[in-house]
């Protein structure tokens, strides 16, 4: 009832190599961050969920398909598709720590097509590009 009154999103999984949805394994996304945080409690620690959230409505209204991406084992935040686009996309607070930019472009670098590939964080950061695959600075993604 709750997909049916749009307060949730349900989101497919798409195996990336085999391009074919896959029937398990999906995820929801709140349409208002407020609903969550008078469920949950204003969590401070869960900012990465949140941003997620975001750039997920973000490419709803960005007229994508969106589905969560999977690469082997690792699993892509989104993969947005248009009829004439496709993005892949990653989202983390902070690409500082080496550990966290490592598990952030890992399954971004598995993929072998040419389609955009982009990590979104809160950084501002001089570093614009990993190996061809885009770090942006969320803020001024969604201002774009």
């Amino acid at each position: 009832m709750l997909r049916s009154a749009f307060v949730f999103y349900s989101v497919g999984r798409y195996d990336v190599k085999g391009k074919q949805l896959l029937k398990t394994l999906g995820k929801h996304y709140i349409i208002d961050l407020g609903f969550r945080n008078m469920l949950l409690g204003y969590r401070d620690a869960d900012r990465g969920h949140m941003l997620e959230n975001i750039v997920f409505l973000e490419l709803l209204r960005r007229d994508y398909r969106v589905y969560i991406g999977k690469v082997g084992e690792t699993k892509v935040d989104f993969v947005a598709e248009k009829p004439d686009d496709k993005l892949y996309i990653q989202v983390t607070e902070s690409m500082q720590s080496p550990e966290t930019r490592e598990r952030e472009l890992r399954p971004l670098r598995m993929i072998q097509d040419n389609y955009e590939k982009i990590v979104l964080s809160m950084d501002r950061d001089f570093i614009t590009s990993y190996d061809g695959i885009k770090s942006l600075n969320l803020i001024d993604w969604l201002l774009a």
